[in-house]
């Protein structure tokens, strides 16, 4: 059995809360045009910053308290190669979010989506991937 699997059968069952003593607080996205990303992030999620934004840095903050931070982070280098992490947005309303996504800046990423498919792959302005997923109200 592999090592992932092995890992889920001795959790499939719990339903308890994680005992860990971490947890992700944000998720980081770097970039090299601070001032749009910021834009697109901010409204995309609907978050707001959780303390004043400064020059190369900000954590935006889900204002219900639910989801997980979002911090975007100046950085020099380019973005080279397709993203290793990336982030599924969840939504019951796919055509309407995704028209949306698209006017605020983000493009539709080429590729041949397979039948059935729940999901669809945009790129924010810097061409960093992220997913709009069909999911039920």
């Amino acid at each position: 059995m592999s090592p992932i699997h092995a890992a889920w059968d001795s959790v499939a069952s719990v339903s308890e809360p994680s005992t860990s003593a971490v947890r992700v607080g944000s998720v980081v996205i770097d970039c090299n045009d601070f001032e749009p990303m910021f834009a697109f992030w901010r409204e995309a999620l609907g978050y707001v910053p959780r303390d004043e934004p400064e020059p190369d840095w900000v954590v935006l903050r889900d204002p219900s308290g639910a989801g997980v931070n979002v911090s975007l982070q100046l950085v020099p280098e380019p973005r080279i190669g397709k993203n290793r992490l990336h982030l599924d947005l969840y939504t019951s309303e796919w055509n309407a979010e995704v028209d949306r996504l698209l006017g605020l800046g983000a493009t539709r990423h080429p590729r041949t989506p397979e039948p059935d498919e729940d999901f669809i792959v945009l790129a924010d302005p810097e061409g960093n991937l992220f997913c709009v997923i069909q999911k039920g109200g």
